[in-house]
């Protein structure tokens, strides 16, 4: 067997991007770390752990061909690498791993043509770019993928002449009860059928057409076959009075299920596989010409240091607003427009954690009750932030008291102000009609600022550290009961907040304000 081996004089060239490489992960350390806990410890991204090998040995396929290539500093790819420490920086200070994350992988990709050239990075194209599925990104696409799923299944059983009543994400058919999960949304079969077929495209394809379509495929077959996956765990549950397919037994026969799918798009793709293109031969006396020694050096020096500035400046931010004292938010008992106040009526509460101050309190007009709940945010960090894709109105799984039954949005003008609320029908988990059923609100209110958009909330919260005032956010969730599921009554619901809000919002924000203005003064 003849393994290559490198060339004399390799070393010395690969030193300054490999001294580059160790400098990165350790001035980002913590989000390199923070991607590999991602890795260990949710199943949807363990295939992760494989893209580092992988592209380590792809680079090595193309060993032969890069030693023929020069080597020659991009040193303009600095200012796209300022660009990205920039990103990395908001990501930072907004406890957004994901963006930290994929700036850290972007740096690491951008490093080679900065530290070897273009001719090296061109070569080099599929596995830098592979390098980014160890970015754990595709969560977002859960609560999508679940209506998906939802709403596929459904619409299965209903042509199989099967009578479905649906609320939300959860279904009852006549022999039971179901509710689509996180587990079954089918995102940790896409994300790993994606990887895999992207590198099986790659290794078993010279054409482009051939490469896409592939690609292509390898998105849209896990998503119809989680799909068929869940209809057909549901009918098997039916058919069987529920003694298969339950409980656990359902997520290996889903397993089993893609497996098999998967592996006949694996055998079927491979009958049209075409060779790999012959290296051309190289002229006679060719070889690598590589830079002056010192204007490699250089680059890789300038490429740290303009990284470096990113965590730098995240390190006096964070210290800076560490230093602000608990917050305190004090509510009148009592509101305009004859709102009093007392204990909430209800027990339901948002899946929102991590604040620094919760105020849980109910308002009373005559008959209508409005209960509200404020979550306070300050110095927030990866473990304690507002906007979160584990903050949730209600967290969907079959364990939690409340689950959502519908989501829409709606609007209240404020002065000159439009106010953009989420709206959410929640239920309780209880048999029969005596759980509790709620018409809830939500906005976020940080510094002034009323949103609903989490990419809007985000960037605020950034704009705000980057001017130095704070980070202070809040939530607020307005919740009133519902007696039925009547249009008539929802629209009741939503009459009883708009007034509570056109009579609570300014006190509150004043509030809120005076909060942020005393965590400032001190």
């Amino acid at each position: 067997m003849n393994i290559p081996s490198l060339p004399a004089g390799a070393l010395q060239r690969l030193l300054p991007g490999a001294l580059l490489l160790a400098g990165l992960l350790l001035l980002f350390r913590d989000t390199a770390q923070a991607m590999v806990e991602i890795w260990s410890r949710s199943e949807t991204f363990t295939h992760a752990f494989l893209v580092p090998p992988i592209v380590l040995w792809l680079i090595w396929r193309r060993q032969e061909a890069l030693q023929r290539l020069p080597v020659r500093p991009a040193l303009w790819v600095l200012l796209p690498a300022a660009a990205l420490g920039f990103v990395w920086l908001l990501g930072a200070l907004i406890g957004v791993n994901a963006g930290t994350q994929f700036a850290l992988v972007a740096l690491l990709v951008l490093s080679v043509p900065a530290v070897f050239g273009w001719a090296v990075a061109r070569e080099l194209t599929f596995p830098l770019l592979f390098l980014f599925f160890a970015v754990p990104l595709g969560e977002f696409m859960v609560p999508m993928m679940m209506e998906w799923t939802a709403d596929f299944t459904i619409a299965a059983l209903r042509l199989t002449g099967i009578p479905v009543y649906r609320e939300g994400l959860n279904f009852v058919i006549p022999t039971g009860s179901w509710s689509v999960v996180e587990a079954c949304s089918g995102v940790r079969y896409l994300i790993a059928s994606f990887m895999v077929g992207t590198l099986f495209a790659y290794l078993n394809y010279q054409s482009t057409k051939r490469r896409v379509a592939f690609i292509v495929l390898s998105l849209l077959v896990p998503i119809l076959a989680n799909w068929f996956r869940a209809y057909l765990i549901v009918m098997l549950g039916h058919l069987s009075g529920n003694e298969l397919a339950a409980g656990a037994d359902h997520l290996i026969y889903g397993w089993v299920f893609f497996g098999i799918v998967i592996g006949i798009m694996f055998v079927l793709g491979a009958r049209w596989s075409e060779p790999d293109a012959p290296l051309p031969a190289a002229p006679q006396g060719a070889e690598a010409v590589p830079a002056p020694a010192g204007r490699v050096w250089l680059a890789a020096g300038l490429f740290a240091a303009v990284a470096a500035a990113a965590p730098v400046a995240a390190t006096y931010l964070n210290t800076r607003d560490a230093a602000a004292p608990e917050p305190q938010v004090v509510l009148p008992a009592n509101l305009p427009g004859g709102w009093q106040g007392g204990a909430p009526a209800g027990t339901w509460e948002p899946a929102f954690a991590g604040a620094r101050q919760v105020t849980n309190t109910g308002y009373a007009q005559g008959a209508d009750r409005v209960d509200l709940w404020l979550g306070y945010y300050r110095a927030q960090g990866y473990d304690r932030k507002l906007v979160s894709s584990v903050n949730l109105m209600v967290e969907p799984t079959t364990e939690s008291r409340w689950m959502l039954v519908a989501r829409s949005s709606t609007t209240l003008t404020l002065g000159s102000q439009t106010v953009p609320w989420r709206v959410g029908d929640v239920r309780e988990r209880a048999q029969g009609a005596t759980g509790q059923r709620l018409r809830v609100w939500q906005v976020y209110a940080i510094q002034g600022q009323l949103l609903t958009s989490d990419v809007r909330a985000r960037l605020q919260l950034a704009l705000n550290r980057l001017q130095g005032r704070g980070d202070d956010g809040a939530v607020i969730f307005l919740s009133t009961p519902v007696p039925d599921e009547t249009p008539e009554a929802r629209a009741a619901a939503d009459a009883r907040l708009k007034a509570y809000a056109e009579a609570s919002l300014p006190t509150l924000l004043q509030a809120l304000e005076a909060t942020r203005q005393q965590g400032a003064a001190q």
